[in-house]
């Protein structure tokens, strides 16, 4: 990603990694949304509870910032287990897996984020432990190699992904706890979000203001979370009490506007309208004009364009809708 370490995309991941610890909910009454995913988790963890048995494996998927970790959180703290964490990426050899599963202590809660990276190879090695708990290795190269069969301590696997179309129907077939999907947050549970997030960190910001930072979330509660801090952090530098007014000018100097967009969603969208015509564009033809990478064009940019109508993605590429024109005054 190309953003600078001073562009408002880079300002809000920077308060992501600060607040992820600090704001994440420990118990459910905490957990604001989701309510039909939230839901169905706390019965299957009570069933689990009931028999003495740990809880069947779970998937998460979504976009970025809508509380899959959180969720992972959540349910190792309803069963109070040790939680794991871990993500596909870092996966990346038969030993990296059979390091962690090994090592797991009885009853844990394994979280794997982004799953979708595992490759193949390791999701083949994944199966038996998630269906039988153990885990084959093998031994050598040749007529010589063998097959160790290593015992696996109880375990739940909890995934996470925002990619779950690239997860492989054997893998997702494993989950037999619930395949869940998270979605984006109405303005009303993230108004709630900000107020909690707001006495936890010692503010008592009035209604407009939670109104404002709302507006300006991308309807995902970690954005809300970061733009709280720095709106926060621009009151404190300039010595001003946190009024609407001063979330307004922070959110000037971020560079992201009352919808929440930020120059670099504008960039995309005056992309697609200038050096495209307003579409029909590849992903990877935006992604290269752009000088982006695609993930970050699908992953980063799209999917809060495609939730406020202002692009639609076609069988022939991205097209700017009549509602992107109009913002862009166009």
């Amino acid at each position: 990603m190309s953003s600078t370490p001073d562009s408002p995309i880079a300002i809000l991941k920077t308060g992501d990694r600060q607040l992820d610890a600090t704001l994440r909910p420990s118990v459910w009454d905490d957990y604001v949304g989701q309510a039909h995913v939230k839901n169905n988790v706390k019965v299957l963890l009570e069933a689990a509870r009931k028999r003495g048995d740990m809880p069947e494996h779970i998937l998460f998927y979504g976009p970025p910032g809508v509380g899959k970790t959180t969720l992972a959180h959540l349910v190792a703290a309803s069963i109070d287990a040790p939680l794991k964490s871990t993500s596909g990426v870092a996966i990346e050899r038969a030993g990296d897996l059979a390091a962690i599963l090994t090592n797991l202590e009885p009853g844990s809660i394994l979280f794997i984020d982004e799953i979708h990276q595992l490759s193949h190879k390791i999701e083949e090695l994944l199966y038996p432990a998630l269906e039988s708990g153990h885990l084959d290795i093998v031994l050598g190269k040749g007529p010589s190699a063998r097959t160790v069969e290593l015992q696996l301590p109880p375990f739940t696997l909890v995934g996470a992904t925002t990619k779950v179309a690239q997860l492989s129907s054997p893998l997702r077939s494993r989950f037999g706890g619930g395949v869940y999907q998270l979605d984006f947050y109405s303005e009303e549970d993230l108004r709630s979000i900000i107020a909690r997030s707001a006495q936890v960190l010692g503010l008592s910001p009035s209604a407009e203001v939670v109104e404002k930072i709302a507006n300006r979330s991308r309807a995902t509660p970690r954005v809300a979370n970061a733009l709280l801090k720095r709106v926060r952090d621009f009151a404190e530098v300039h010595e001003k009490e946190l009024t609407p007014d001063v979330a307004d000018e922070a959110a000037k100097l971020f560079g992201i506007d009352a919808l929440g967009l930020t120059k670099d969603d504008r960039r995309y969208l005056e992309t697609l309208r200038d050096g495209f015509k307003g579409g029909p564009a590849g992903v990877r033809a935006l992604a290269s004009a752009m000088h982006e990478d695609p993930d970050t064009i699908e992953n980063v940019y799209e999917p809060y364009l495609l939730r406020l109508g202002f692009i639609e993605r076609s069988l022939r590429g991205r097209i700017l809708t009549q509602k992107g024109k109009d913002y862009l005054g166009s």
